[in-house]
């Protein structure tokens, strides 16, 4: 039984085409539609707190801290996006999926092809629909494909939407 679909979208409308089939699907099965974004992580920032009240809000900052400022580093980095990644996504849920289909959204920070295979197999998602350039060749060599990636780590079906126009590259 599929409850929940996963559609990765990057803001892309290569990556959009997958919506129409996920919305079908999601609205005959009765299943939850769950769009997903997968935000960049930005390196070398740092988070600037006043010492004497550490309670205070954060502010991020290239410049070098103050005597009553102390540095933590974000190794990790902190995500750069997800508040319009929210908004992109919510305006998706919004714009161009129908009102007879359940549907979520869910930002995440990291590298999408790892995070989104985590996401897939962690989640209770029973289909993943998506969208891909459809290349091959040495084109598909040199810059790699992130929803191939994902079809070959995730655990759950995966429905590869090939998007209109695109042919692939020899």
């Amino acid at each position: 039984m599929i409850n929940k679909i996963m559609v990765p979208l990057d803001g892309s409308e290569l990556a959009e085409c997958a919506l129409p089939y996920a919305e079908e699907l999601g609205a005959k099965l009765g299943a939850q539609v769950v769009l997903v974004n997968v935000t960049n992580r930005v390196q070398g920032m740092r988070i600037l707190k006043d010492l004497n009240n550490p309670k205070t809000e954060s502010s991020i900052s290239y410049n070098e801290p103050k005597e009553w400022e102390r540095e933590v580093f974000m190794t990790e980095g902190v995500c750069s996006t997800e508040e319009k990644s929210l908004k992109y996504l919510n305006n998706i849920a919004k714009d161009k999926l129908g009102k007879n289909v359940k549907v979520s959204t869910e930002v995440i920070c990291g590298k999408p092809a790892e995070e989104l295979t985590i996401y897939a197999n962690t989640s209770g998602i029973d289909l993943v629909v998506m969208s891909s350039h459809g290349r091959s060749g040495p084109n598909k060599w040199a810059r790699g494909s992130i929803a191939e990636k994902i079809a070959k780590a995730i655990h759950v079906p995966v429905m590869m939407i090939r998007a209109p126009g695109c042919v692939g590259d020899l």
